[in-house]
């Protein structure tokens, strides 16, 4: 794949299969979250649901496959009806990619039990190999997905999250800046050049933060680190 995962044929499948649950979890996180505060816009649209139907945008799966940046349906959010909106809808913003950390760290347990516990013993080398496979796709999808959207540039929810955490005074110049920030990101994830200088060192992250994860996994259950 050209962009910001990549596979081969033999791992396509998998790949296909952790986006659609990422995903899908990551936009459910966010209606969800935003039903449970009082905002019942995403669940009158159906949003508050684990059917990956609801939530993917075709369109930008396929540009997911081709270049590595895609994006799902956006959840309809109404702000007005939050008791605290500024305070809320960060939790709701933050519900998305923290969604992203938890199916990164639950792959991580997974395959720490089935190494550890020799699990993969009792499968068939295929079997086995495909389980470990799928749960390193997992792992590393959601790492892409969490550290992606944490980046400050509309549309992605750091921006989002930084846009309610900033003084009320500076919204305004936000807001001009959403007109070119889409376009500044498109260029920067299409254009391999651009990419290579702003994207691949910040993804460079996901290799210690994965390790950084596993450690605290193996320490929680017992292991030896």
């Amino acid at each position: 794949m050209n962009g910001l995962l990549f596979f081969d044929w033999k791992t396509l499948p998998f790949l296909i299969l952790a986006l659609i649950i990422s995903f899908t979890l990551h936009e459910f996180a966010h209606a969800w979250s935003a039903y449970k505060l009082g905002d019942p816009t995403a669940q009158r649209f159906g949003r508050v649901s684990l059917n990956p139907m609801v939530h993917l945008d075709l369109f930008g799966s396929i540009m997911m496959l081709l270049v590595g940046f895609g994006w799902a349906k956006p959840v309809p959010v109404d702000r007005s009806n939050f008791k605290n909106p500024r305070l809320m809808s960060i939790i709701v913003t933050a519900a998305g990619p923290f969604s992203n950390l938890l199916l990164a760290v639950l792959s991580l347990i997974v395959w720490d039990l089935f190494y550890y516990n020799h699990w993969f013993e009792h499968f068939s080398i295929g079997s086995a190999d495909a389980i470990s496979v799928f749960l390193n796709t997992m792992l590393g999808t959601n790492l892409m997905l969490l550290l992606f959207n944490l980046i400050p540039i509309p549309p992605l929810d750091g921006y989002r999250i930084i846009q309610d955490l900033v003084n009320l005074k500076y919204t305004e110049g936000l807001i001009k800046f959403e007109r070119w920030a889409n376009v500044i990101l498109l260029f920067i994830v299409l254009v391999p050049p651009l990419r290579n200088v702003t994207l691949a060192p910040y993804f460079s992250l996901i290799h210690p933060i994965a390790g950084g994860l596993q450690k605290i996994i193996l320490s929680l259950f017992g292991f030896h680190v």
